[in-house]
């Protein structure tokens, strides 16, 4: 019979919505979608889910960080102070369960709007990082690429005795510092070309690259049903494909702690914490199909 819904903290519709939740994932060729709240549970804050936290501060725009070293200066000190979150952050219970059931077969592909690779350190190599990953840098002249732990290197000999103390982080590894901090912060060239480096992330302001929203899709297209995990919808960028799914027909799940864009075109809804659910559904799932 599996948890009840009551077990895992919900309600009569959560209990409905996870059991709908378990139909779509047992029919298999499943393409889930995931946002910061899928994080949460590995120590990363959302921006706008209930047990995350709301930036106070606007993010940087592609053209602030393009049009002044006052602004790199800025973005990098920051973000060397919230990439110790990013990097020590580890895959939680819900990564864990959309893996178990990708390698199943029930879960077809990942789109994550996530920047944080956690995908992919549970194990879900082939995720579409729709917004890129912070785990590169890209250079902006040469467009060579390099792993961000060596530019971590970079930053540290340039800065030592650089100490920020304790940083509240937004889920872009973006970093809340005192003015007085972010003014004597060196900033690493290209090793390269010495041109300028960018985490290898679609900033605000900044397109996805056509190919990879292509991509996303091709595989919306091929899906049996839609499953939003931790998003509330609120940029384009995934509601899009949302969207592009229930004017196709194609079944749409929504597993989020709080309210979304997309709520109106959900066949399913879940408001529960996504580590218990997805864990749950996998088991379920798991109990009640044949091996894959």
């Amino acid at each position: 019979m599996g948890v009840p819904a009551t077990t895992l903290g919900g309600t009569a519709a959560d209990a409905v919505g996870l059991e709908a939740l378990v139909r779509l994932l047992a029919g298999r060729g499943v393409v889930v979608l995931s946002g910061a709240g899928l994080s949460t549970e590995s120590g990363i804050p959302d921006y706008r889910g209930e047990t995350g936290s709301r930036r106070r501060g606007s993010p940087m725009t592609y053209q602030e960080f393009t049009g002044g070293a006052a602004a790199r200066r800025r973005y990098w000190a920051r973000s060397h102070v919230g990439w110790r979150t990013i990097a020590r952050a580890e895959p939680n219970a819900g990564h864990r369960a959309v893996e178990q059931l990708r390698r199943s077969g029930h879960v077809a592909a990942v789109i994550t709007q996530n920047v944080d690779s956690l995908h992919r350190a549970a194990g879900t190599r082939a995720a579409v990082e729709l917004h890129g990953g912070l785990h590169r840098v890209v250079c902006l002249e040469c467009r060579r690429t390099s792993p961000r732990e060596e530019l971590d290197g970079r930053l540290e000999a340039l800065n030592a005795g650089f100490r920020a103390g304790s940083a509240r982080v937004n889920p872009d590894g973006d970093a809340e510092l005192p003015q007085e901090l972010v003014d004597g912060f060196q900033v690493a060239p290209c090793t390269a070309c010495g041109g300028v480096l960018k985490p290898d992330v679609v900033f605000f302001g900044e397109a996805v690259p056509k190919p990879r929203v292509q991509r996303c899709f091709e595989l919306v297209d091929a899906a049996q049903a839609l499953v939003v995990l931790g998003s509330s919808l609120t940029v384009m960028s995934g509601l899009r494909f949302v969207r592009h799914a229930a004017r196709a027909g194609t079944p749409v799940a929504i597993v989020n702690q709080g309210a979304t864009r997309g709520d109106d075109l959900a066949v399913a809804r879940v408001g529960l914490p996504l580590g218990a659910v997805l864990t749950e559904a996998a088991r379920r799932v798991r109990a009640g199909s044949p091996p894959a």
